[in-house]
């Protein structure tokens, strides 16, 4: 029986679980693809009978950049009612409840696919990034129920799954060439995705917090052809980050101390194992080893499941095997979050920790078990009038159980590039936020710590010469961090735009004060003038930063200054006139 799994994934994971459940439905005997939404053609889901939807959520209830051709055509009023009354389908998301839009795309993809005429097979499950377990703690559950659910309407034969150790099917082929092979060009690896990037030239790089500040944030200034590439206020950067040569030393003194019979200059050819399963562009021709250590795979991840799984394939240790297999079970998920979520836990470390199993690995394993490096997604902090393309990075390390201090991989990679270098590589993309036409409606912008960046790039462009010519309302900045000396950014920008009185700033600095003081601290204090702007003036509001505790007691300051109305923010939230985009 033909069972099709579609996903739609913005950093990976709901791949990985797609991918899953593809395994274990061709355990079950079902056959068909597993696919991204857009490698998909949309209008066929008419001939399909089973389908199973991934869906993840990003920013503000955005439905991820796999998925939006996709969901254009399935919002198409054109659409017959009962278009899809043959198809069965079931519907997990994964998303953020720190969020308000929490899995909003696959709460929206589910009650299409129903208006539609298609029937539900199970309740869609909605997995959450701050449950103990991450996703699986729903996604394990709900993956049970659904084969129950399948079982019932095929007639499937559960037992391979119930029984545990059948070896699920893999993803590549692998062909070993010889070593002087020509092989993909760097140019390639340095943007592995589908879309064209572009280069850019690194112009300057310069840290924007006082030394002894814990931490390290990094301002770089861009330069790029101007006749190649334009960009909007509020739009992201896509960057692809590479491994730094350290991590790739490391991991190829893995190999060498386990006397693999593959290194650095071995030379691979990759092949899909199955025609509906599609290549991934830096698998497109033969790369070597070094090539996939360095740009390709992701070797500061921290390991999913099928990394445990695929580990184990050939583990002749009892121990270790048991515990990997132990692993990849629902029995066994405190023990995996206990060794691998909480320390953050790297896939170099885990091959460390199990050296028999690492002792074993063959070529064809690694290919399977390695997380493909994604790009990472940067708020842009300038205008397009200002010649350059900004970025405010703040570089990820932080201390955990373990010895060495855990590394995000592209701040850290970002931090070390030297001005002049053109190795980066990147795609312009749509931000989340929308921004009034009628230049005379007041702007509130809040924005914590890096959250300030997207917010300097609609100051700039409202400010531009061209734009003096309309009636600019104003533009009210609640900014805040620790320390007025250590970490306020734009400090040069602020003080140029308030002197010349073109904007309306309020400065939180919570370490500065007896008593600490926030962004939300200040919205309360300037409650009547705020509230006059939003009631009087249909003032629009933005808030951008960490998505941890600020912007929930942001919404509940402008609650409160709205005499406690909730629903009056809510309907601002409707009206796209509250607008969040915050990051974990």
């Amino acid at each position: 029986m033909r069972l099709l799994v579609l996903y739609g994934s913005q950093t990976g994971t709901a791949q990985d679980v797609a991918e899953q459940i593809w395994r274990e439905s061709h355990l079950l005997g079902f056959q068909g693809p597993v696919l991204s939404l857009e490698e998909y053609e949309t209008q066929r889901l008419i001939e399909e009978r089973l389908v199973v939807f991934v869906v993840a959520t990003t920013g503000d209830g955005v439905e991820p950049d796999n998925m939006k051709q996709a969901w254009r055509f399935l919002l198409k009023r054109s659409l017959p009612a009962q278009s899809l009354q043959g198809m069965q389908f079931a519907c997990l998301g994964l998303g953020d409840s720190s969020y308000p839009k929490f899995n909003y795309a696959a709460k929206k993809l589910h009650k299409r696919l129903l208006n539609l005429g298609a029937t539900a097979v199970c309740p869609v499950g909605l997995c959450d990034d701050q449950h103990d377990y991450g996703h699986l703690g729903v996604s394990l559950a709900w993956t049970k129920d659904l084969w129950i659910a399948l079982k019932g309407i095929s007639g499937v034969d559960d037992s391979q799954l119930n029984g545990g150790h059948v070896q699920s099917p893999g993803k590549w082929l692998l062909k070993t060439l010889p070593k002087d092979s020509a092989i993909v060009p760097l140019e390639t690896l340095l943007w592995t995705q589908k879309q064209a990037a572009h280069t850019f030239k690194l112009k300057n790089n310069q840290r924007t917090t006082a030394e002894n500040h814990f931490q390290d944030v990094r301002f770089l200034k861009l330069e790029y052809q101007a006749e190649v590439l334009s960009w909007e206020p509020g739009d992201v950067l896509d960057v692809q980050p590479q491994n730094s040569e350290e991590t790739v030393k490391e991991f190829f003194e893995l190999i060498r101390e386990h006397n693999l019979n593959f290194d650095e200059d071995t030379v691979v050819e990759v092949v899909s194992a199955h025609p509906d399963m599609p290549l991934p562009k830096a698998y497109a021709t033969p790369l070597s080893l070094r090539q996939a250590a360095k740009y390709v795979w992701d070797l500061s991840a921290k390991p999913r499941q099928r990394f445990l799984e695929v580990l184990g394939f050939n583990c002749s240790d009892e121990m270790e095997k048991e515990k990997l297999v132990e692993f990849c079970s629902g029995e066994g998920i405190d023990d995996l979050v206990a060794y691998v979520n909480r320390p953050r836990r790297t896939l170099l470390e885990v091959l460390q920790d199990f050296r028999h199993a690492t002792s074993r690995l063959t070529l064809e394993q690694l290919f399977e078990m390695m997380p493909l490096i994604q790009p990472r997604s940067f708020s842009i902090a300038s205008d397009m009038s200002s010649g350059t393309l900004d970025l405010l990075v703040a570089v990820v390390n932080y201390k955990t159980i373990m010895h060495t201090p855990r590394l995000g991989l592209c701040s850290n990679w970002l931090k070390h590039l030297e001005a002049g270098s053109t190795e980066l590589r990147g795609v312009v993309k749509k931000g989340t936020m929308v921004w009034p036409k009628d230049l005379s409606i007041p702007l509130i912008m809040v924005g914590p710590g890096t959250g300030i960046a997207p917010f300097r790039s609609i100051i700039q462009h409202r400010l531009q010469p061209q734009a003096t010519g309309s009636a600019i309302g104003p533009l009210v900045v609640f900014f805040g961090c620790r320390n007025k000396s250590s970490d306020f950014h734009f400090e040069a920008d602020f003080t140029a735009w308030t002197t010349a009185k073109q904007v309306e700033a309020h400065f939180a600095f919570s370490r500065d004060e007896d008593h600490k003081v926030y962004v939300q601290h200040l919205i309360t204090k300037n409650g009547p003038y705020l509230a006059g702007l939003i009631k009087d003036r249909n003032a629009f509001i933005y808030v951008a930063g960490n998505s941890n505790n600020m912007p929930k007691s942001v919404r509940e300051a402008f609650i409160e200054i709205l005499g406690g109305d909730a629903d009056y923010v809510d309907l601002m939230i409707k009206q796209r006139r509250y607008q969040e985009e915050t990051w974990a």
